[in-house]
């Protein structure tokens, strides 16, 4: 059995050397002839990425270590990589990976080192979902920017090839190699739960454009993005982690619209793509989701558009890819499908074993364990990991939220921000007539780009650019007293900056909003998620989209709004009337502006 030293010797320089991609790949026979030293647990266990609760990886906290053992059976990462051998870990805030850079930085380093003490040490491809927007998560102080919708609403390749660049330097310093982003859905139903703002917009060569260019900033920081969620999840009412989407595009309409932005992923060099829960029929009548799809994983991903990539699911623990079979069989019928990596199980145990007894029962093949294995090593070849596994303090420090950095990330906020109505010319405002701001409105949960609630950032922002500002929590769903005390404080106002959240006709938000208006005080809306809400909101006299509630969306909405910028985001989606969803009332591309 050859040492852990021979192995790293053979596999010395590979990074300089392997391309992915569907290249030719110059080094291959070495990954090959490491391959052939692993045991078929090995193998099996490199096809798993896997959560892991804890902010360490030897000496995680008493509650972690019991939801380790309840959930997995292992109590730290270290003791998951010995039993498993697990290929890749994904880190989540809900699981305390994600505290601090330096935690995050110490934790992959600790999951480097068990993993490379073990026989045959491999190196871990260790991912998160760093989306930006309202799915991040690692927070400040790291650099966060927009969302994808808010970039769409920017338009500027140059500004979504900085995201992935900085965005993707800073993962790398913290130890993650592996970004499950940039979303490649083109989303064009308004009432998709899912994705939404999510997604770059409605237009498909728009959104391929900034799928591309993010790809290329992800590429340059040596991090692999990961475009989902194939074959397009963007026309769906059903959100996949609870239900089972059917996407009823014909061929031609999938070709047209959702291929779209995959295919210029792959030709920017994409690492990853990462599939959907969903079902096509238009793709593969079976009825089975595109995960455990042969037809449309190899068939049209690897066939059709010519990708030889790492296939990753998304997370096997959502309902769309269970409801048809059990999770013993969803692994399975997954690399029969075409997968490579399999991202987060229910029971590790459960998948891990089937999948060991799918090859020893002959329904896989230790050939097709290889296939998968090569794009995985290939793809941790060229990220670096086997020479360079580890990150260090001294990186992070120089890299992780630098003022540069920072500085990019509000000048591109800036250019997103969307004035859909200004009537009377109300905006910009005035400190000298509107110098007393109540800022009230929706707090929704918080992601991790923001400090505090949505209404505190905005009054915050304004303070900072000399305005009083008072901050009022309504909530998504304010009762009638809360409303009553909101018109209360209007009165001593000069103006209400509200913030609005997924408004609908029967919400109470609009009833918020419309009493506010009442009141004869001018009124600013800002849609702090979907810019679909100023459908629902007609007597509103300025009304922006903010496209998410993180504090650098917030913050350059307020600039807007005091004038010290201009708005510049165009919608990147239409907006339909509310009385008529037949007839559009803003359409795309349309946006507001004035001289700051």
């Amino acid at each position: 059995m050859p040492s852990r030293r021979t192995v790293l010797a053979a596999t010395a320089g590979l990074a300089a050397a392997v391309t992915v991609g569907g290249q030719a790949h110059a080094d291959d026979h070495r990954l090959r002839a490491l391959i052939s030293h692993m045991t078929t647990e090995e193998k099996v266990g490199q096809l798993f990425v896997m959560r892991v609760y804890g902010h360490s990886a030897t000496a995680p906290d008493q509650a972690d270590i019991d939801a380790n053992l309840q959930e997995i059976g292992v109590r730290t990462a270290a003791e998951l990589i010995a039993r498993y051998r697990v290929g890749g870990i994904i880190y989540f805030t809900w699981a305390h990976n994600t505290r601090d850079p330096y935690q995050i930085a110490a934790l992959s380093n600790g999951i480097q080192r068990a993993s490379l003490q073990q026989p045959r040490g491999l190196p871990v491809l260790i991912s998160t979902d760093q989306e930006h927007g309202i799915v991040t998560r690692v927070g400040e102080p790291a650099t966060l920017f927009p969302g994808a919708m808010a970039v769409g609403a920017g338009r500027s390749r140059a500004d979504a090839r900085t995201l992935g660049r900085i965005a993707g330097a800073e993962l790398r310093a913290t130890g993650i190699r592996q970004d499950y982003a940039p979303v490649a859905d083109v989303n064009v139903n308004p009432a998709n739960p899912v994705i939404g703002v999510r997604s770059f917009g409605a237009d498909p060569d728009a959104v391929a454009s900034l799928v591309a260019a993010e790809v290329s900033g992800y590429r340059h920081a040596g991090v692999a993005a990961t475009a989902k969620h194939f074959p397009g999840h963007g026309d769906t009412a059903v959100d996949s982690h609870y239900g089972f989407p059917v996407i009823t595009h014909s061929r031609e309409v999938w070709e047209r619209l959702d291929a779209t932005p995959f295919r210029a992923a792959i030709a920017a060099g994409i690492d990853s793509i990462m599939t959907a829960h969903i079902m096509v029929p238009a793709l593969d009548d079976s009825g089975d989701p595109a995960t455990l799809s042969h037809p449309i994983l190899t068939g049209i991903l690897r066939g059709r558009l010519g990708y030889d990539g790492v296939v990753i699911t998304d997370s096997l623990a959502m309902e769309g890819v269970r409801t048809k079979y059990g999770d013993d069989r969803v692994p399975v019928l997954a690399l029969k499908a075409g997968v490579d990596q399999l991202l987060n199980p229910p029971s590790l145990d459960v998948a891990w074993n089937a999948v060991l007894g799918a090859v020893r029962d002959g329904e896989l093949t230790e050939a097709r364990l290889d296939e998968s294995l090569l794009r995985i090593l290939r793809l941790k070849s060229r990220l670096g990991l086997f020479d360079r596994p580890y990150v260090s303090r001294s990186g992070v420090t120089r890299t992780v939220g630098t003022a540069a950095h920072l500085r990019a990330a509000d000048r591109i906020a800036e250019r997103t921000t969307t004035l859909l109505v200004n009537e009377g010319g109300l905006l910009p405002l005035s400190r000298r007539t509107h110098g007393r701001l109540l800022v009230v409105g929706a707090d929704p949960a918080s992601p991790s780009g923001t400090t505090g609630p949505p209404t505190g950032v905005l009054a915050a922002a304004f303070t900072e650019l000399g305005f009083t500002a008072t901050a009022l929590s309504t909530g998504t769903a304010p009762s009638a007293a809360v409303v009553a005390q909101a018109v209360a404080a209007a009165r001593d106002a000069d103006a209400v900056v509200v913030g609005t959240y997924n408004v609908t006709a029967t919400s109470s938000q609009k009833t918020l909003v419309e009493q506010l208006t009442a009141t004869g005080k001018p009124v600013v809306a800002i849609a702090v998620r979907n810019p679909y809400d100023v459908a629902q909101l007609p007597a509103v006299r300025a009304y922006l989209a903010a496209y998410s509630w993180t504090d650098v969306e917030l913050r350059a909405a307020a600039r807007v709004i005091a004038g010290r910028v201009a708005p510049r985001g165009r919608l990147p989606v239409p907006v339909q009337r509310a009385d008529d969803p037949t007839r559009v009332l803003f359409p795309l591309g349309h946006g507001l502006s004035y001289k700051a």
